[in-house]
């Protein structure tokens, strides 16, 4: 029989063809390294570092997070972004480039939208918010004088990447936000089945409406203020059925009481040291 030719395994009657590679006569070898030199970061086999290469700077994974909310055109990207425009344009283009992100017609405006293969990068923008909300969101925003006429918008648009999925996995609820102030305006959100979909507008069928001045609806929805706390004190009016924000989003995490305690013990402790 030819080595290059298939035989035939039997196994319980029945035949799988299996072709039968020749053997290389050397094995190659490793070449020795000077422990002295440093290898270049491209030769290092690191999944983070070469997926970060291809990522880019932090601008992609932004204009990415953006996009997922729905087209946007140039100027939306900018108010959204604070981006400069040539680096908004430069950027732009580069996702572009890499199939990240298309142009599409609406009318007269053209329009930036994203991708099946731009959509593969949600559940990375997903963890990295979710990751600030836990544990660099608290040092961010001291109080409210860090909101600003933007922050609702900002705050409404994120709420899709601080979606508790199991907690929503099963849920179909509806709120409707009205807020006064600078900033202000009607937003829907709709969690359905896992997902949470943000839009501008009156809700149709609102199963919990929300009602505040902007600043304190942040607070609320960051979790920096208490909500029951903010209806007994008649900063928030809330109507509908008993769902309520805090059950589907993550937030910032408030100090329990023991934990509270500790850290004052701590104090004590160093002080008496």
């Amino acid at each position: 029989m030819a080595r290059h030719s298939p035989i035939a395994l039997s196994c319980h009657r029945v035949q799988y063809p299996i072709d039968i590679y020749p053997v290389p006569s050397k094995v190659p070898t490793t070449p020795r390294r000077d422990p002295r030199k440093v290898p270049r970061p491209g030769q290092v086999f690191d999944p983070v570092a070469r997926a970060l290469d291809r990522i880019g700077d932090r601008w992609t994974l932004v204009l990415i997070r953006h996009l997922l909310g729905g087209p946007k055109g140039f100027q939306d990207l900018r108010q959204r972004t604070g981006i400069a425009p040539r680096v908004l344009s430069a950027r732009l283009r580069q996702l572009a480039e890499r199939e990240w992100v298309t142009t599409i017609e609406e009318g007269a405006r053209s329009l930036y939208a994203i991708t099946e293969r731009g959509r593969t990068l949600e559940p990375l923008i997903a963890a990295i918010a979710r990751w600030w909300v836990d544990h660099a969101m608290e040092e961010h925003i001291a109080d409210f004088g860090a909101f600003t006429e933007t922050s609702a918008q900002s705050i409404l648009e994120s709420l899709p990447f601080l979606l508790r999925e199991d907690v929503a996995r099963d849920a179909v609820v509806t709120f409707e936000i009205r807020l006064s102030g600078p900033g202000g305006g009607v937003w829907t959100l709709r969690i359905r089945d896992g997902a949470c979909l943000v839009t501008r507008g009156f809700a149709e069928a609102a199963d919990v409406r929300y009602t505040a001045e902007t600043r304190v609806w942040c607070g609320v929805a960051l979790g920096i203020l208490d909500a029951r706390d903010a209806v007994k004190r008649g900063l928030l009016i809330k109507d509908g059925g008993r769902d309520a924000l805090d059950q589907y989003f993550h937030q910032i995490p408030r100090p329990t009481a023991s934990s509270s305690e500790r850290s004052g013990s701590a104090r004590k402790t160093r002080r008496s040291k």
